[in-house]
């Protein structure tokens, strides 16, 4: 048990570059996230429990805290509720789960009575606010429950052919696509953006998602997936041996999910992992996209703009249209040597009898028989005294017979 208590505090680290309160000293913050890390764990149980909500108290909080089965059992019931009751139940879960901050005691015991958990009081030896922080201490009760996300934006990228290679060629290709995402994360922090990106493995690629939310972190992830695939480029053109550097097929898309923490020996573990609609859509949009595709999936959602303070809603046309401008301040970072003058992206078409161009939607049949629709991306990266880097496909490079319409847009789209 000291061991595992050593881990649980070696982790914790990560937490000491949340601003401690006004006259709180490193040392007593450190001791006050072990201290609430400590009751929270007592409460999780090894996993059998789930941390639901929490409201502060003067000296300590107040919890939900009840088995993880109880989400479904409140959920769908016992069979003989009416649908209007579930859809109320439906409502609140979607509601609670999406909270990623405290509730106010009013809407604690609202919640409470709703879902019949009776709750426990966490006393602490110092008032929340002063102690820690209600950021803080929101972040650190994550680890302990599951939160449904919205709007935060994934990225998939998959190895066209990989089952099809030996294991040592498969650890390869999976490495060279690793030190893709690491030297594309190090060009972007030397133009200060910092993604708090992770990543699961897929098998035979990735999703990749920027922890942090908004319009500004989901550009920034867009950002970091164009300099992931410029990279790749980049090594192929080196490589010896063609398949010692994966061919990818990338998908982006912005949908729901529930964020959770795996149990890793007796702790939770010190990232999360993504299951919800956005990953079974790029799932799926994977499976159709061809070799060095790029495939936007459709979304329209809110996401926060820091900016402003205030929710906008943003769908796939507004989005890629968003994230020209933000490019502009990479032009003159160094790709394999040679300066960046533009990066150009944009979702493709075909020009109309009048010569302008639009944009083509995709309609993709699943193996379901589910409809997914996707917009195919280009990216065009000009370099000053090196050859330009083309990721993506060309609307002529596309199967002619794939199902198609022309997107409502109220912008001239690019192409080129």
């Amino acid at each position: 048990m000291k061991e595992e208590l050593r881990k649980r505090r070696s982790w914790l680290d990560g937490f000491m570059a949340y601003p401690a309160p006004p006259g709180l000293s490193e040392t007593a913050l450190r001791d006050n996230i072990i201290r609430l890390d400590q009751a929270l764990y007592a409460l999780w149980a090894l996993g059998d429990n789930l941390i639901y909500g929490w409201t502060p108290e003067p000296r300590g909080l107040r919890v939900l805290v009840a088995p993880h089965p109880m989400l479904t059992e409140f959920a769908l019931g016992d069979g003989t509720l009416s649908s209007e009751e579930l859809t109320r139940r439906a409502r609140l879960l979607d509601k609670l789960l999406s909270n990623q901050e405290h509730l106010d005691k009013q809407a604690f015991d609202a919640v409470a009575a709703a879902l019949g958990i009776v709750p426990r009081l966490i006393e602490l030896p110092f008032a929340p606010e002063r102690g820690l922080g209600l950021p803080l201490i929101a972040a650190i009760a994550a680890r302990y429950g599951i939160r449904l996300v919205e709007d935060r934006a994934v990225i998939l990228f998959d190895a066209v052919g990989f089952s099809l290679l030996t294991p040592l060629q498969q650890v390869v290709q999976l490495n060279s696509l690793s030190c893709s995402v690491n030297a594309a994360y190090a060009k972007l922090l030397d133009r200060e953006i910092n993604i708090n990106f992770a990543r699961t493995t897929t098998g035979d690629g990735f999703y990749i998602w920027n922890r942090m939310r908004g319009i500004e972190a989901n550009v920034e992830l867009y950002q970091l997936m164009q300099f992931i695939l410029a990279d790749n480029a980049l090594a192929q053109e080196r490589a010896t041996r063609p398949e010692s550097v994966p061919r990818l097929r990338a998908c982006f898309h912005v949908g729901s999910h529930y964020e959770f923490y795996q149990s890793e020996g007796l702790n939770p573990t010190s990232f999360s992992y993504l299951v919800g609609q956005v990953t079974i859509e790029l799932a799926r949009m994977i499976e159709r996209a061809e070799p060095g595709q790029i495939l936007v999936g459709k979304f329209n959602t809110l996401m926060h703009d820091e900016a402003t303070g205030e929710d906008v809603r943003i769908d796939s046309l507004d989005f890629v249209e968003r994230t020209r401008a933000p490019l502009r301040s990479l032009n003159g970072l160094k790709l394999a040597g040679s300066e960046v003058d533009e990066i150009a992206c944009y979702l493709t078409g075909r020009r109309d009898a009048t010569g302008l161009w639009g944009i083509s939607e995709y309609h993709m049949a699943d193996k379901h028989g589910l409809i997914h629709r996707v917009y195919n991306a280009k990216i065009n990266i000009h370099r000053r005294n090196g050859e330009p880097i083309y990721l993506g496909l060309r609307e002529e490079d596309l199967p002619t017979d794939s199902p198609r319409t022309v997107a409502d847009t109220d912008f001239t789209p690019m192409q080129g």
